[in-house]
């Protein structure tokens, strides 16, 4: 079977499985083919996300084969509760535990619904608890001290300051923003269109400031960075090639014009999407509606940035109120 990724070394998988010879039985790696066929073609998942799926289920099967079981039909309780405990040892972070369990988790459901297992084991297991790590912002004039850093007499700064402009403006992922085409932008009713995880779509409102930057982008700059024979599939944002940005493109140019800001802060792209969230609310905004213009499909995950606007509010009360 072919691995995609492999996260955990050599020298750690020597635990998890003493046969390295990265070969799993017929009976181990037919079922997780057929889970990652079912996925791609009933669930409709983004790529990224049957990846991460075959990836984590088989390292899961690598750890029970080395245990020499060769069904899955025949794990138990005990066992998933072991790999779990030694992805920790192995200093595999809670979150990263989390989503190994959750891959787990929906690849025994499957086996269930297919009656090639007698009991959903994983329904017994416990996922690890998450902290709640509140996301790194800037404030608004730092945000303001970056976007106005790229040199806009050039034609990269122009691009730049567009895609800084659009970050800011609409919350998005560096992976939606290197994806945004043309025919995403929709500036006559001042909103874009978005495609999301999973390829799920929305809508999100663009202010005057970003609308402009892109239209100085896309008349001034784009031109030259179009190629003749390169195929864009009509990307907005481009590099020097006419190709699409990668995501450590962006990155490094984000890096690049922190430093020049003089910002002491670690920034990067998810940073602006964490600062749009918390201005907003801080603002005033509808929490719902801030879930909307982030694509959150659960509420819960735009809630850690309302502890971020407890701050702000504290500090208000502090400074405003007689007897604080």
């Amino acid at each position: 079977m072919e691995y995609i990724i492999k996260e955990l070394s050599i020298k750690q998988l020597s635990k998890i499985k003493t046969n390295l010879s990265f070969e799993l039985p017929r009976s181990l790696s037919k079922e997780i083919k057929e889970f990652i066929s079912y996925i791609s073609l009933e669930k409709g998942l983004a790529l990224n996300t049957k990846v991460s799926y075959l990836h984590d289920i088989t390292k899961f099967a690598e750890f029970v084969y080395s245990k020499e079981i060769v069904k899955f039909n025949s794990v138990s309780k005990e066992l998933l509760s072991e790999f779990l405990t030694i992805l920790a040892e192995f200093g595999i972070g809670t979150t990263s535990r989390a989503r190994y369990l959750s891959a787990i988790r929906s690849f025994f459901k499957y086996l269930l619904g297919e009656k090639k297992i007698e009991d959903d084991i994983t329904e017994m297991i416990d996922l690890p608890k998450l902290s709640r790590k509140l996301p790194d912002t800037l404030n608004i004039d730092e945000i303001d001290k970056i976007i106005k850093q790229p040199d806009v007499e050039t034609n990269a700064g122009i691009r730049d300051r567009s895609i800084l402009e659009v970050m800011y403006a609409c919350g998005l992922r560096v992976s939606e923003l290197i994806n945004l085409t043309n025919k995403d932008l929709i500036l006559d009713q001042e909103i874009i269109r978005i495609f999301g995880k999973g390829s799920k779509e929305r809508i999100v409102p663009i202010g005057e400031s970003a609308i402009f930057w892109i239209e100085e982008y896309r008349t001034k700059s784009r031109p030259h960075f179009v190629k003749m024979f390169s195929s864009t599939d009509d990307i907005l944002f481009l590099n020097q090639r006419g190709s699409k940005l990668s995501r450590m493109g962006v990155w490094k140019f984000i890096d690049k014009y922190t430093k020049l800001a003089k910002i002491e802060k670690e920034v990067h792209p998810h940073t602006f999407r964490h600062s749009f969230a918390t201005h907003l609310l801080e603002g005033g905004a509808d929490l719902r509606a801030v879930q909307e213009m982030l694509g959150h499909s659960d509420i819960s995950t735009t809630q850690i940035y309302t502890h971020v606007s407890n701050d702000f509010i504290k500090e208000v009360h502090r400074m405003y109120h007689p007897r604080a």
